[in-house]
């Protein structure tokens, strides 16, 4: 097993605190630039992050990240970033399906590829809508999803609204 990278070990400290904030730890990574570290932390949670959540994490994380740079686990400076996760991010986890029901969205479902919109989840996995029909698909069967941006929703056409 290859050693813990920095961002390892801060996320091994950093997922309890976040928490106990109340979000979802996504993501750690540690990158050099120049002098400084990149610390860039992805958070999430049930009905998404707004300005004011980013907020309380950045102060929770930071009061984690001064006190690893005092014991070694951060050498030097760091620029600390705190963002929510993008439409691009990979839908890995039952959480990441139960936050985009209602969205569009492409998976492999047994190697093959199936775009469908997400109507619900459960203990066994993930219900999909295509083509006018539902269609359950297991956690086991499941690869990767990604959500589809869509502009002008079906369900929106006549209305002068657009989905962004």
């Amino acid at each position: 097993m290859p050693p813990a990278t920095t961002g390892d070990r801060l996320e091994q400290v950093l997922r309890p605190l976040v928490a106990d904030a109340g979000y979802d730890l996504e993501e750690v990574s540690v990158t050099a630039a120049g002098r400084r570290s990149v610390v860039r932390v992805v958070v999430d949670a049930d009905g998404g992050i707004d300005l004011d959540a980013v907020a309380d994490v950045s102060r929770v994380v930071s009061s984690a990240l001064d006190e690893q740079a005092q014991t070694g686990v951060l050498a030097g400076a760091y620029v600390l970033e705190v963002s929510s996760p993008g439409t691009d991010r990979p839908l890995r986890e039952p959480r990441h399906w139960r936050r985009a029901q209602g969205r569009l969205v492409t998976v492999p479902v047994d190697g093959t590829p199936v775009t469908g919109r997400v109507q619900r989840t459960d203990d066994s996995g993930v219900t999909l809508e295509t083509d006018g029909a539902e269609r359950t698909v297991g956690w086991d069967a499941l690869g990767p999803g990604r959500v589809q941006v869509e502009f002008n929703r079906a369900s929106d056409e006549g209305s002068g609204e657009q989905s962004w």
